[in-house]
C-alpha cells in the first residue's frame, strides 16, 4: 500500500469521524467551537508538537536506548507503562518448571519457574539472590539432585508448606547440602535449547546473581532472556552476558519466531508454548506443568496479549523531573482530591522514563535526524529550521513528505536521516496546551494570558494518560502545572461491568439511547451518578428511562399545569403577567417555602461550583424539582385552578412561574434542550426577555426570601406525610379513606411546632380529621426506647467487667435515653458513653389495634387506622367523585364546560344510594356539581356520556373494614336550565304557555346564559306564539342544580 496511501486514508477517516463526532456532541449538547477547532494532523499543531521535543532535547531530557516495553504485535509497536495499564484481564497461562543441568555436575540440575516458555529458546543466564540461602536435594523416588531457593522448597515439594504434611513430604527428598546464592555465581549450566550456544564464549549460560530475585514465587530462580524482560535486561548487561546495545531476539515484528528457532519458525510466540513444552518434556526437561491464573495486560488497541520485548526507542527523562513533579502536583485542586493525593501521586512517585516513540506510519514524525552509526544527532524544532537545513520547502510534516529528507552531517558522518518512529499519541495530547495556539510561533500573548488552564475535565484513567503527560510536559518545559482545577470523572461501563467495548458490541448505541430519551435524559442520568464522584458506573438502558419518567415527565407536567392555568385565567379576562414582587410578597406558607428553597439552593450551587463539586449541587437539583412537583404543584393545585380566589390564583402563578425560570436558570447547564424549550414559553411573560436561556446566568440569591425555619417545617411535614403513607400501604389503607387523627410524638419541641403550624396542610394532605402532637417524655405510655450497647467495642474496653457494666446500660430510664438522645452521652457506672457505644431507638408501645407507627428522625408518627362510619361513607363519595372527574378528562370536557351528573342505584336500599344522600353536600363541593338522581334531570337535558361503574364500598362489619363494590350508573349531561315549578307555575297558570316558555329557554345557549347573567342582568325577557313574559334567574329558573337545590327548587 505505501505510506503515501495509507497516511492518506488515514487523513481521510480522521475528516469522516471528525463530522461524526460533530453531528454527536452537538446532538448530546455539548459546546464545542468546530469551526475553530484543532486537529493534531494539522501543520501548525505538528510543528508545535517539534517545538516541545526539541526544548526537552535542549534540556537534555531525550535518550535513545533499548528498553524492554510491553510491545503490540499486531500493531508493531510498543506502547507506554500508562497506556499498559488500561487492559488487564485475568487469564490462564502455562506454569512450567524447566531443568538446567549444570555443566561440571550433570546430575545436578538447577530449576526455574516461567510463565512464559516461549521465552526459553533465548535463554542467556540464570539468576540467583546473592544474599538467600539455596539447597540441594536429593529425589528419593528418581535419584536426581535439584537446586532450588531453599524458602522455595515448597515449589517443588508443595507438602513442605502444609504443617500435616510435612513430615510425609520430607521423606520424600533428601537435604544434600545449603549454600548462599553467592556461590552458585558463575557456574555454567546447559540450556533448554542450543541456538545460541556460540554466545557462551562471551559469558552466556551461566548463573548470575541480583537482588529483584524474591522468596515470593516459583523456585528463586530466574531464567534471564534478556530481550524478554526489564530485570533480565539489566542483570545481563551488568554481568556483561550481552552488551545494552546488541540483544538476541529471534522475533520479527509480529511476534512470530524468525530462522534463529528452525522448530518454531513462522509461529506467534504464546502459540508456541505448548510446543516447546512439549518438545522439552520428551528431552527430559520439564520438572513441573501446570498453568496459573493470573492478571495479564492486554492490548488495548488490538485486545491481543502483549509481551515484553526489547526495542529501539527514543526516551523522555522523566525520572530527573519526579520531585518538581510532585511540587507541581501540590499546586493543583482536584475533584475528587483523593484521585491526586492517591491515585496520581502513587503514579508520579513511581514514574519511570516515557518512551515517546511508536513504530508507525501515522502520527506526527519525531524530528531527530542520526548518522548512520547512531553517533551524530540533530534534532529539528521548526519548519524554517527544517526548510533551512534541507534546503526544501515544507508543507506538511507528516512520513510521506518528510522521510526522504537527509541532512549534511557537520561532523563528516555522511548524511543524517530521520529515525523511522512517529511519536506516541499520547505525546501529541501532552503537547495540546501549545499545540492548539501554535505557540511559540503564534499567540504567544493569547497562550501566556491563559496558561495554566483553569480547568480541565476527564476519566480517572486518565491520571496515567492525558493529565500524566501534560503534567510532564508542562514541568519539563516551564516547571508549572498545566492546570488550576481539575474535575475527574469514572468510567462508563457495560451493564456487566465490563469495559465498553466496539468489538464486543456490549452497550446500546448512544444515538438510539438520545432519540428514544432525550438528549436531556441521557446527561442527567451520567451527571447524577457515581460517575461524577470518580467511580465506575455501569450503563444501564432503564436508568435512563427512569429519568425521564420520575424527573422530566413531572416537571413538564408542572410546567404544563402552569399553562394551563395561565391560559385559563386569561379566558377569564386576566392575562398572567409576570410579578416578581408580588410572589415575594405572598404571605402563604406553601409559596414561602418553595422561594425559600429555591434561593436556598442557588446559595449552596454558587458556593459548590465555585468549588467544582459537581456531585453535590445536582442531587439537591433534583430533590428541589421533586419538591415542586410531587408538594409545592400537588398542594396548591385548587389555588392555580382558582378555586380559591382570584387574588390566591394569580400569587400562586406568579411564584410558580418565579421558580420555573429561577429551576431553568439553574438546571441549563446539565439540561440544556428541556430547559430551553420551557423558557422560549416562559419568555412571553418577561420584558426584554433574553434570546435563550443560555445567555443567563446562574441566579442571584434572594437572601430576604431565604427563611430556614419554614424549610425545616416543611422538612418535618414531608416526613410525617412520607411515614402515614407507608403506614397506610402496610394497612392497605387508600388515601381516600379519611381517618381519625394522627400523632407526632418527638424529642424536639421545634419539631412539634413545625406540626402545629402546618396542621391545616397535614390534614388535608394524609386525609386525616385531627393532628396531635406529643413530647417523647410525656407520653410514656405510648412510646418506650430500645438501648442496644455496641457489644463488640464495649467488650474490648470493659473486658470481664462488660457483663456489669452491660447490665447497668439495660437499666437506664426512659427519660435518661431520652437525655442522651439529645446530648449525645451519658454517664453509667462512673463510666462515660457516646453514640458509637450505644444505639438508641424509639419504640411505639401503644394500643396497637387502634395506632400503627413508624419511627422517624427523633421520634415516633402513629396513625389511627380505624374509621367510623362517617369516614367510610366519605371514603365511598370520594370514589364517586374519582369516576366522575375520569368521565369529565374521558369526554374531552375541559374545567370551565359546565356539565350536570346524574345517578342511578341499582337497588334502592344499596350502600351508595344512602352514601349519595348523606354526602351529596361534600360531593357537590369535591366535583362542582350537584349529583342529581336521573328522574330529577329536566326532560329536554342532553347526555354526554353515561356509563355503568364499579364502585368500591367501605363499610363497618363487627368493628372490621369490609370492602365490597355495587354498581352505579352516572350520567353526565349538558348545564341545563332549571325551573322553579311553583313559581313558574304562579306567573303562567296556563300549562301549555307554560310548556311553550320553559321550552324556548332549554334551546337558548347556556354558556350564553351564563355569561349574560353573570355580567348582572338577572331578568330574561320570553316571548313564544302570543306568551310575552319576563323571567327571572335565580326566581323562576335556575342555570344549575346545585342553583336549584340552594333555593329550595328541586
Amino acid at each position: 500500500m505505501g505510506v503515501p496511501a495509507y497516511n492518506k486514508e488515514c487523513r481521510a477517516i480522521v475528516m469522516r469521524y471528525s463530522k461524526e463526532w460533530e453531528s454527536t456532541v452537538k446532538r448530546v449538547g455539548r459546546w464545542i467551537d468546530f469551526e475553530n477547532d484543532y486537529k493534531t494532523m494539522n501543520l501548525s499543531f505538528m510543528e508545535s508538537v517539534w517545538w516541545v521535543f526539541k526544548q526537552l532535547n535542549d534540556k537534555g531530557l531525550v535518550y535513545r536506548g533499548f528498553k524492554v516495553m510491553p510491545y503490540s504485535c499486531p500493531c508493531n509497536t510498543p506502547i507506554s507503562n500508562f497506556e499498559l495499564q488500561q487492559n488487564y484481564k485475568v487469564v490462564d497461562d502455562p506454569a512450567v518448571v524447566c531443568t538446567f543441568p549444570l555443566v561440571d555436575e550433570p546430575d545436578v540440575s538447577v530449576l526455574a519457574w516461567t510463565t512464559t516458555p516461549w521465552t526459553l529458546p533465548s535463554n542467556l543466564a540464570l539468576c540467583v539472590n546473592p544474599k538467600y540461602e539455596y539447597v540441594k536435594v536429593k529425589d528419593v523416588a528418581s535419584g536426581k539432585m535439584y537446586i532450588v531457593m531453599a524458602a522455595r522448597l515448597v515449589q517443588i515439594y508443595p507438602g513442605v508448606g502444609n504443617p500435616k504434611k510435612k513430615k510425609e513430604t520430607e521423606k520424600k527428598f533428601e537435604e544434600l547440602a545449603r549454600f548462599l546464592g553467592s556461590e552458585l555465581a558463575g557456574k555454567q549450566y546447559t540450556p533448554p535449547f542450543d541456538y545460541f550456544e556460540s554466545t557462551r564464549a562471551t559469558g552466556s549460560f551461566r548463573v548470575i546473581t541480583g537482588d529483584f530475585v524474591t522468596e515470593d514465587g516459583g523456585t528463586g530462580v530466574v531464567h534471564c532472556a534478556p530481550a524478554f524482560g526489564e530485570d533480565d535486561y539489566k542483570v545481563c548487561v551488568a554481568h556483561k552476558v550481552v552488551a545494552k546495545d546488541q540483544l538476541i531476539c529471534p522475533l520479527d515484528a509480529n511476534g512470530r519466531f524468525t530462522d534463529e528457532v528452525p522448530e518454531f519458525k513462522g509461529l506467534f510466540v504464546k502459540d508456541a508454548d505448548k510446543g516447546i513444552i512439549q518438545l522439552l518434556k520428551g528431552r527430559g526437561r520439564m520438572y513441573d506443568v501446570g498453568t496459573v491464573n493470573h492478571s495479564y495486560p492486554f492490548c488495548y488497541r488490538s485486545d491481543t496479549p502483549l509481551i515484553y520485548r526489547a526495542v529501539p526507542s527514543t526516551f523522555v527523562n522523566v525520572e530527573q523531573l519526579k520531585d518538581r513533579l510532585l511540587v507541581n502536583n501540590d499546586q493543583t485542586y482536584w475533584v475528587p482530591e483523593f484521585v491526586k493525593e492517591k491515585r496520581f501521586r502513587n503514579w508520579l512517585e513511581n514514574a519511570r522514563d516515557w518512551a515517546v516513540s511508536r513504530n508507525r506510519f501515522w502520527g506526527t514524525p519525531i524530528p531527530m535526524w542520526m548518522s548512520d552509526d547512531g553517533k551524530e544527532v540533530k534534532v529539528i524544532g521548526s519548519i524554517e529550521e527544517l526548510e533551512k537545513l534541507s534546503g526544501e520547502k515544507i508543507t506538511d510534516l507528516h512520513r510521506e513528505s518528510i522521510d526522504h529528507i537527509e541532512l549534511e552531517s557537520s561532523e563528516g558522518r555522511g548524511k543524517l536521516k530521520r529515525i523511522d518512529e512517529v511519536f506516541d499519541c499520547w505525546f501529541e495530547s501532552g503537547s495540546m496546551p501549545y499545540a492548539q495556539q501554535h505557540y511559540p510561533f503564534e499567540n504567544k500573548e493569547k497562550f501566556e494570558a491563559s496558561f495554566p488552564a483553569d480547568f480541565i475535565a476527564e476519566g480517572i484513567d486518565q491520571t496515567r494518560g492525558w493529565f500524566y503527560t501534560l503534567m510532564v510536559l508542562s514541568t519539563a518545559l516551564f516547571d508549572k502545572p498545566p492546570f488550576k482545577n481539575l474535575v475527574c470523572n469514572g468510567l462508563v461501563l457495560a451493564a456487566d461491568g465490563r469495559k465498553m467495548s466496539k468489538r464486543l458490541k456490549n452497550y446500546p448505541e448512544p444515538t438510539l439511547i438520545i432519540n428514544q430519551y432525550g438528549a436531556d435524559s441521557l446527561r442527567l442520568y451520567l451527571i447524577n451518578s457515581p460517575v461524577v464522584r470518580a467511580e465506575d458506573l455501569p450503563f444501564r438502558e432503564d436508568g435512563v428511562k427512569q429519568v425521564l419518567k420520575d424527573l422530566f415527565l413531572p416537571w413538564y407536567h408542572g410546567y404544563r399545569l402552569f399553562v394551563q392555568s395561565a391560559n385559563s385565567a386569561e379566558l377569564k379576562g386576566q392575562a398572567f403577567v409576570a410579578n416578581e414582587a408580588r410572589a415575594l410578597s405572598s404571605s402563604n406558607t406553601m409559596d414561602r417555602w418553595i422561594l425559600a428553597a429555591c434561593n436556598s439552593l442557588v446559595r449552596e450551587m454558587r458556593k459548590e461550583m465555585e468549588a467544582y463539586r459537581l456531585y453535590t449541587v445536582v442531587p439537591k437539583l433534583v430533590g428541589l424539582i421533586d419538591a415542586l412537583t410531587n408538594w409545592y404543584i400537588r398542594m396548591n393545585k385548587e389555588r392555580f385552578s382558582g378555586d380559591r380566589g382570584e387574588d390566591e390564583c394569580t400569587t400562586s402563578l406568579c411564584v410558580l412561574f418565579e421558580v420555573l425560570v429561577m429551576l431553568c436558570r439553574m438546571m441549563a447547564p446539565l439540561t440544556p434542550f428541556f430547559t430551553e424549550l420551557i423558557f422560549q414559553n416562559l419568555r412571553r411573560a418577561i420584558p426584554d426577555a433574553p434570546q435563550s436561556i443560555h445567555f443567563l446566568m446562574i441566579p442571584d440569591v434572594n437572601e430576604a426570601a431565604i427563611d430556614d425555619r419554614i424549610e425545616a417545617d416543611m422538612q418535618v411535614m414531608r416526613e410525617v406525610i412520607d411515614k402515614v403513607r407507608i403506614i397506610r400501604d402496610r394497612h392497605k389503607l387508600s388515601m381516600r379513606t379519611p381517618l381519625p387523627s394522627v400523632t407526632m410524638i418527638h424529642m424536639q419541641t421545634e419539631a412539634l411546632e413545625a406540626v402545629t403550624r402546618l396542621e391545616e396542610y397535614i390534614k388535608e394532605e394524609l386525609n386525616v380529621r385531627e393532628v396531635k402532637t406529643a413530647k417523647v417524655t410525656d407520653v410514656p405510655e405510648l412510646v418506650k426506647f430500645k438501648c442496644v450497647p455496641n457489644h463488640s467495642e464495649l467488650g474490648k474496653r470493659f473486658g470481664k467487667d462488660y457483663k456489669n457494666v452491660q447490665k447497668q446500660i439495660n437499666e437506664l430510664s426512659h427519660e435518661q435515653l431520652a437525655a442522651f438522645v439529645l446530648s449525645g452521652s451519658t454517664i453509667v457506672g462512673g463510666h462515660e458513653f457516646g453514640k458509637s457505644d450505644l444505639v438508641v431507638s424509639l419504640d411505639y408501645v401503644g394500643d396497637k389495634t387502634q395506632r400503627d407507627a413508624d419511627a422517624c428522625e427523633g421520634g415516633v408518627v402513629a396513625l389511627d387506622i380505624k374509621p367510623d362510619v362517617s369516614m367510610l361513607e366519605e371514603a365511598t363519595a370520594r370514589e364517586i367523585c374519582a369516576k366522575v372527574q375520569k368521565m369529565r378528562k374521558e369526554a374531552g370536557l375541559r374545567k370551565e364546560d359546565k356539565v350536570e351528573v346524574s345517578f342511578r342505584c341499582p337497588a334502592e336500599a344499596s350502600v351508595l344510594a344512602s352514601v349519595l344522600s348523606s354526602q351529596a353536600s361534600y360531593i357537590s363541593a369535591r366535583i362542582n356539581m350537584h349529583p342529581l338522581a336521573s328522574d330529577k334531570l329536566p326532560s329536554r337535558a342532553v347526555p354526554l356520556v353515561s356509563e355503568c361503574k364499579e364502585v368500591r364500598v367501605q363499610t363497618l362489619v363487627d368493628g372490621a373494614i369490609a370492602i365490597s363494590s355495587e354498581e352505579l350508573e352516572l350520567t353526565l349531561v349538558r348545564g341545563c336550565v332549571f325551573f322553579h315549578a311553583a313559581a313558574m307555575a304562579k306567573l303562567l297558570p296556563d300549562a301549555d304557555a307554560r310548556a311553550d316558555v320553559e321550552n324556548l329557554v332549554h334551546c337558548k345557549d347556556h354558556a350564553a346564559l351564563r355569561a349574560q347573567f353573570a355580567a348582572g342582568s338577572g331578568k330574561l325577557p320570553v316571548s313564544v306564539n302570543s306568551t310575552k313574559v319576563e323571567l327571572v334567574c335565580g326566581v323562576h329558573f335556575f342555570l344549575s342544580s346545585a342553583d336549584a337545590l340552594a333555593a329550595r327548587a328541586l
